[in-house]
Parts: C-alpha cells; sequence; structure tokens
C-alpha cells in the first residue's frame, strides 16, 4: 500500500457548480471594474464591438480545448495535448510558459491586493498584506481541491453579483430615470459623442490586445479536469455554458456603463462601477467596489496557485520536471507542485518593493503574450487531434473545424501585429519571443539525449 507521500493521483473533488463559477471568474476580474477604461479610451463605445468579435474566436478556442478534455481529462489539459499532438518540446514550453504566466499574475494580484487593504488600513505596511494574502491562498489550495473549488465559488458569485447588480440597476437608470429624478437617460451617450466608433476602425483594432487580455483566464477551465467529479459531463456543460454568459457579462455591463456617461469621461471620475452606484445614493459605493476587487485579486491568487501546481504536476508526469512535483498529499494535492509555485511567488512580493518598477511591467507583457501563445497551441492540437482522433457526431463540440480553428489562428496573428504597434504592450513582442527561446534552449539542453530529470 502506497503512503501519503508516495501518492501520484489527483482527487476528483471538484463538482458542476464549483466548475461553473471557477470559469466564469477566471476571466472576469479587476480589468472589468477598472482596467475597462482605458480599453473604452482607445475603441470608444465601440468597444462593445471589439468585446463581441474577439468573444468569438474565444469561443472557438474553448470549443477546441474542450473537445481535447473531454476525450482525456487530465491535469494538464493543453500541455499535454501539445505533448501529445505536436511534440515533447512543444509540451514542455507550453506547460512552463503558462506556468509562468500565472506565476506573474499572483505576484501582481497580491500586490494588488495590499493596495486594496491600504484602503481601510493606512498605518500597515503594504508587504504585510501581500505576504498574507499569498500565505493565505497557498494554505487554502493545499487542504484539498473541493475547499479551492468552495472559496473559487464564492470569489466569483461576488463579482458576478456585482456586474448583474450594475446592469439591473444601470437599466433602471437609462429606461426609467431611478436615481436621476424620474428622467430616463437613454441610450443616446452611444453614438452623440463623436459617434459611435470616435477612433475608426483603427481605434477598434488597437483595442484588440486589452480586450483579449481580458478574456485570458477561461482556458484554466481546461486544467479542472484531471479533478472534476464527473470530466465528460461537467467540462462540456462549462464549455458549451461559460462563454455565452461572460459575453452577457462583458457587453451587458460596458453597454450599461457607457449609455449612462458619455465614453470621453469615463475614467476621468473613478471607476464606472462606483459612479453609477453613488448615483443611486449608496454613500459606501467606493469602499463596496474596494471590496470587490480585492475579491477579485484574492480570486485570481487562487486561481493562480492552483494552476502553477497542476502544470507543474503534469509535466513531472511527462519527465519534464523534476518527480517530486508529481507526488500528492493522502487527499490528492500536488504539495511540492503547489509549493513551488508559492514559493516563487513569495520572491516576486519581495521584488515588488526593492526592485524597479519596469521589472513588473516585463512580467505583465510575458503574461500577455503567454496567454497567445496558450491559445495558438491549443487551437494547433485541436487541428492534430481531430486528424488522429476518430470522434462520433455527439462528441464534437467544435463546429467547422478546421477553418473554425485556422481563422482563429488568423485572428490571434493579427492581435500579435497589434502589440507591436500599440507602445504600451510593444514590450510583450520582445520578451515573449525571448522567453520561448529561452525555453526552446533549455529543452535541447536538457532533453538533447532524450534524458529525463530525475
Amino acid at each position: 500500500m502506497k503512503t501519503a507521500a508516495e501518492n501520484t493521483a489527483l482527487t476528483r473533488g471538484l463538482g458542476q457548480r464549483q466548475m461553473n463559477l471557477m470559469a466564469l471568474g477566471a476571466a472576469i476580474g479587476v480589468g472589468l471594474f477598472y482596467g475597462s477604461a482605458s480599453a473604452i479610451k482607445t475603441a470608444g463605445p465601440a468597444i462593445l464591438l471589439t468585446y463581441a468579435v474577439c468573444g468569438v474566436f474565444v469561443f472557438f478556442v474553448m470549443r477546441a480545448l474542450g473537445e481535447m478534455a473531454v476525450h482525456n481529462p487530465v491535469a494538464g489539459s493543453f500541455s499535454r495535448y501539445a505533448f501529445d499532438y505536436l511534440g515533447h518540446r512543444a509540451g514542455f514550453m507550453t506547460g512552463w510558459t503558462y506556468w509562468f504566466f500565472w506565476i506573474a499574475c499572483i505576484m501582481a494580484e497580491v500586490t494588488a491586493a495590499a493596495i486594496y487593504m491600504t484602503y481601510w488600513f493606512p498605518d500597515v505596511p503594504a508587504w504585510i498584506w501581500a505576504l498574507s494574502a499569498l500565505l493565505v491562498m497557498g494554505a487554502l489550495n493545499l487542504i484539498a481541491v473541493s475547499a479551492f473549488g468552495e472559496m473559487e465559488f464564492w470569489f466569483a458569485a461576488i463579482k458576478i453579483i456585482t456586474i448583474v447588480l450594475l446592469i439591473v440597476v444601470g437599466t433602471g437608470i437609462i429606461v426609467f430615470g431611478i436615481g436621476n429624478d424620474g428622467i430616463a437617460v437613454g441610450i443616446s451617450n452611444l453614438w452623440t459623442h463623436g459617434g459611435f466608433m470616435p477612433h475608426g476602425t483603427w481605434g477598434v483594432l488597437s483595442a484588440l490586445p486589452m480586450v483579449t487580455f481580458s478574456y485570458v483566464g477561461i482556458e484554466m477551465i481546461g486544467l479542472t479536469a484531471g479533478e472534476a467529479r464527473n470530466p465528460e459531463k461537467s467540462i462540456k456543460r462549462v464549455v458549451n455554458s461559460v462563454f455565452w454568459r461572460i459575453a452577457i457579462f462583458y457587453v451587458g455591463a460596458l453597454f450599461v456603463v457607457m449609455s449612462l456617461y458619455p465614453w470621453d469621461l469615463i475614467g476621468t471620475q473613478g471607476s464606472p462601477f462606483v459612479m453609477t452606484f453613488e448615483k443611486l445614493g449608496v454613500r459606501q459605493a467606493a469602499g463596496i467596489m474596494n471590496f470587490v476587487v480585492l475579491t477579485a485579486a484574492l480570486s485570481s491568487c487562487n486561481s493562480g496557485i492552483f494552476s502553477t501546481g497542476r502544470m507543474v504536476f503534469n509535466l513531472a508526469e511527462q519527465g519534464q520536471a523534476p518527480s517530486r512535483f508529481k507526488l500528492t498529499s493522502a487527499r490528492g494535492i500536488p504539495t511540492y507542485a503547489v509549493g513551488l509555485g508559492v514559493a516563487v511567488a513569495l520572491i516576486g512580493v519581495l521584488l515588488n518593493y526593492i526592485a524597479p518598477p519596469d521589472l513588473f511591467i516585463w512580467l505583465t507583457s510575458i503574461a500577455t503574450f503567454a496567454g497567445l501563445f496558450t491559445w495558438t497551441i491549443i487551437l494547433l492540437s485541436h487541428i492534430n487531434f481531430r486528424k488522429r482522433v476518430a470522434l462520433t457526431a455527439e462528441q464534437r463540440m467544435m463546429p467547422w473545424a478546421p477553418l473554425s480553428s485556422y481563422a482563429t489562428l488568423a485572428f490571434l496573428a493579427l492581435i500579435a501585429v497589434m502589440l507591436l504597434f500599440t507602445e504600451s504592450t510593444r514590450v510583450a513582442m520582445i520578451v515573449g519571443p525571448i522567453w520561448l527561446a529561452g525555453l526552446w534552449v533549455s529543452y535541447t539542453v536538457l532533453y538533447k539525449r532524450n534524458a529525463v530529470i530525475a
């Protein structure tokens, strides 16, 4: 009989309810509550079109991932599929790139959590909150996967309830003039300040990188496949429904916000969410939204620790990380793999206070690039998957394959081009290829004689 230290199997402890909210929570974060203002500034009301078009192609990415995950529900998800259908080097590069993506996100989110906590406790050093957030989320991930899933469920629920309230309240102001002396606001703000597309087609295209980054994280649902209780049914249901829910939340919330306020004023007076609730006389709107974005930051940190742990666990199973990282606790938690992510993120907490700010700009750039790279790998893996695996009509989830995959790849290439043309994101197309080149060389050095890390 194996001891707890010798276990190498994960526990299927995630239910349908938890997976649904996790998928929504992974893609709905601080970017919508505060970061959407910069995207609106770039495209104007036409940002709705950018979100809708980008959402169509994200739909194809999720369908491709879902089809492979239902066929082979493993923790490594797209890293394992790249390993199986594109080659061992592709699996290595995909796994470690996505691992670093979440490490960068964890570093950024614990820093954000510290900033949000100083709103209430200005005299407490920020590093204490950053460290506390990381340790608490790390400990939560070491208890049981069901504990992680339950916490992520409630984190996501808080964000979703806030968005629903905004849409409902905002609609009341638009249609009935609630909170506006009974005068209906209407939706004329969508076209009366320079038109629906004030910056033309270029503005819509320039907003693509920002909008795409808003959707990055939705692919995390693939990593839950190895711990879903009924992966064949639950993954398919989540993939089929989550895209529509996210699209409604994003487009619906931004439609309401830009109907209530002239697009060129959004962001100049704080969060549009805060402005909307204050219009109704909610005096503590700023404090309420601070709590919401705090939970959003903790949610991202929680998801990041989960994702890094499962990705390293999968890499160890593939022989592309030390074998110790595939060991699990008696409760089926890849303890060493989770611990690695927390340890590296601890360094990030330290660097946040002693390193130049540019370090985190680079980390964020790698995160942006990593999202595009991961989606590209998912699509390329799916193209080969379809060539090798015979699926029944019921098992097929990707419509119009492989044309839909090729069309989505072309769209991702367009986003990469826009990264180059946008000054604030250009560094992503410099740092990203350097990172991939480093992984390519690392793989060559480590595996040139088919050596396996022991």
